[in-house]
């Protein structure tokens, strides 16, 4: 099974800019208010829903759990030398598991983290 999430974006171009560098690929489909990514490596079909407005905070955050403690350093500094800002906390214990982690910020202001659980 493959996970979907339909986002709603007010420009396409620069959220395209923003999850081609998080995705570290480019998308399967692109349309004039449309763009879907099917990232290699995770089970996950992701697309951007141009819309005239988007306002509140309608999602908590989303996540992208990696399997390794050295991924996340190499996440961190990928996305770092790309330009993006990233808020890091280590040693934190979030959803009842200690975790490291580290948080961007997508051009309509969704929430990101990149997270490796070390113990459940």
């Amino acid at each position: 099974m493959n996970v979907h999430v339909g986002l709603n974006v007010v420009d396409l171009e620069k959220s395209i800019e923003f999850y081609n560098k998080v995705f570290d690929e480019e998308p399967v489909k692109v349309k004039e208010d449309y763009a879907k990514y099917l990232p290699e490596g995770l089970q996950f079909n992701f697309t951007l829903n141009v819309t005239p407005e988007v306002s509140g905070n309608q999602v908590g955050h989303f996540g992208i759990q990696v399997e390794e403690q050295k991924a996340i350093e190499q996440q961190k500094e990928r996305l770092e030398k790309l330009g993006f800002f990233t808020r890091e906390e280590k040693e934190t214990n979030c959803c009842y598991a200690l975790q490291d982690k580290f948080w961007i910020t997508d051009p309509d202001g969704n929430e990101w983290e990149f997270f490796y659980t070390k113990k459940s």
